[in-house]
């Protein structure tokens, strides 16, 4: 009965309709269906995209670059934001005065053996770095004796090298194999828990080691779960090659906050997992404030979702393993978690290989087959290719592997020691200068300090004109030290010349005002990041 009366309303209705509608031409009908799908269409759009950016940027966000984008459209609006970027831009680019000397073509007559001379010359701009940068430099020494010597002589004898081609060069292969499976091995690959099948290749750096771990991820879920529209969360504190994977791969990229110790906020990204969700990103530890991100929740959630997790171990691959030894109170990190499925680690830093040198890892070899690029119908042959690059230089290779041979297990153990207590004395005399303060409770060799009463930025070009090279951070604003061996015999000099900069900031209220400090300070608080990313953009077309 119900049915029926249903029926006849509708029979009802659509007579109605027709009625009224027969007025009008059928052609005019159309074009209005037509008029109004388009409009439904674009409004549909417009919504998804402002949602898109509220999404991103947030509502502060948001909303300054809505007025950023007005005041471009306001008369002379254009023309003043353009003076100020070009202020911005002449600041940031001081540092490459000169370049007008830089040839432009080949010389009309060649400079032959000279030319060792010429370089020598212009090696000769290079600031002095034996132990006054963050990071950078990982070798311990001066770069003609030791560790640095053997390095480069392992790499001179394999100059000419390529695995491209492994039936010249079988060397070649069998020093990325052995690089890989010694990684590897000290990253839980011999434990039961790993699975028994862990694998991987040699790439040209932390970045290119995270792009072939995304890439391999998406096409491998698109495979076994059928996602196309793939996304991947990671929190603000993961390194900035996420951002280029995101870009490079078409991946939606979502950023979680961090908690209230830096690490990953767990809640924060499982409320971002959805149906398109492929992978979580954790840090071991992360670049910024040098804490390991709490991996064994992230794979239980991984595990939950049935999606990948990838950790980061770039910076952390080759003293994390050798600190939990020593009796660190290191946090599980490697393949013995279950739910890890990739993980990168580089040679070139805390490996002490030469520069250039890193190695992305899989849990199986299943996974690792969609890394891979093969090529049938090339006229020009068979082609299969491991990772980003054709050609590699098998230099590279050797060379980590002479680095990673001549140290041995002892080597990096003993190597550990130093780094970690060079870490822990640096951690424990900042505090001590008045006005400073460390962020967060830093797992390893990285620690990063800000202050409440000082611009932290202001202290960091105190510390440069003292001839120090550091890491300037922004959420928050700090500056960090990454501790490498040119920093072990220094410790004491790094504290004393801190707290003179701290001293001669706080004397000196003035000072630095037409310096970086406004530019990394307006870099950490503008809303607005797109004028941010313009001029970043600017810059880096500037100077290469």
């Amino acid at each position: 009965m119900a049915t029926e009366s249903l029926n006849f309303s509708f029979q009802g209705l659509r007579r109605s309709l027709n009625v009224s509608l027969s007025q009008y031409e059928p052609v005019l009908l159309v074009l209005a269906s037509v008029a109004t799908w388009i409009a439904l269409s674009v409004t549909s759009s417009t919504l998804g995209a402002v949602y898109g950016s509220f999404s991103e940027k947030g509502f502060i966000g948001s909303i300054s670059s809505l007025a950023v984008k007005l005041i471009r459209l306001l008369p002379g609006g254009a023309k003043y934001l353009n003076k100020e970027q070009k202020k911005v831009m002449d600041k940031l680019t001081s540092g490459t005065k000169g370049k007008e000397l830089w040839a432009t073509e080949l010389p009309k007559q060649g400079l032959g053996p000279q030319v060792i001379e010429r370089m020598l010359e212009i090696k000769k701009q290079d600031k002095p770095w034996e132990g006054r940068c963050s990071g950078a430099v990982y070798i311990g020494g001066t770069e003609t004796e030791g560790h640095f010597r053997l390095v480069n002589e392992a790499y001179c004898m394999f100059a000419h090298t390529n695995p491209l081609h492994p039936d010249v060069w079988p060397s070649i292969p069998r020093f990325e194999s052995e690089v890989v499976n010694m990684t590897a091995s000290f990253l839980g690959s011999k434990l039961q828990a790993s699975g028994g099948m862990v694998c991987g290749n040699m790439t040209s750096g932390g970045t290119e080691s995270i792009l072939m771990a995304v890439k391999t991820t998406r096409d491998y879920m698109k495979a076994s779960r059928g996602i196309t529209a793939p996304e991947m969360i990671i929190a603000e504190s993961a390194h900035s090659a996420y951002d280029k994977a995101a870009q490079y791969f078409q991946i939606k990229l979502r950023r979680a906050p961090v908690a209230d110790d830096l690490r990953a906020d767990v809640k924060a990204m499982k409320r971002l997992i959805n149906k398109n969700t492929i992978m979580l990103v954790a840090s071991s530890p992360g670049f910024p404030h040098g804490v390991i991100d709490p991996i064994e929740e992230l794979s239980a959630l991984a595990l939950q979702y049935n999606i990948c997790l990838h950790v980061d171990l770039c910076l952390g691959g080759f003293v994390l393993p050798f600190a939990k030894k020593l009796g660190y109170p290191i946090p599980p990190f490697d393949f013995r978690v279950a739910g890890v499925t990739s993980i990168s680690v580089d040679v070139h830093k805390y490996g002490l290989g030469p520069k250039g040198t890193s190695v992305v890892l899989y849990r199986n070899h299943e996974l690792r087959k969609y890394q891979f690029v093969a090529v049938t119908e090339w006229s020009g042959g068979l082609y299969v290719s491991p990772s980003m690059a054709g050609s590699r230089a098998g230099a590279l290779i050797a060379a980590a592997w002479a680095s990673m041979m001549s140290l041995g297990e002892s080597g990096y153990t003993q190597i550990t020691r130093k780094l970690m207590e060079a870490a822990r004395n640096i951690k424990l005399g900042i505090p001590d200068i008045e006005g400073l303060y460390v962020l967060g409770k830093p797992d390893m060799t990285v620690v990063a300090f800000a202050s409440k009463e000082l611009n932290i930025y202001k202290v960091n070009e105190a510390m440069a004109e003292k001839g120090w090279s550091l890491n300037a951070l922004h959420k928050p604003s700090s500056v960090h030290i990454c501790v490498t061996l040119q920093h072990v015999d220094v410790v004491d000099k790094f504290l004393d010349d801190l707290k003179a900069a701290v001293k001669y900031v706080r004397d000196n209220p003035g000072k630095y005002e037409d310096g970086m400090a406004p530019i990394y300070g307006a870099g950490a608080t503008l809303p607005d990041r797109g004028t941010i990313r313009d001029i970043l953009v600017d810059y880096m077309d500037s100077t290469c």
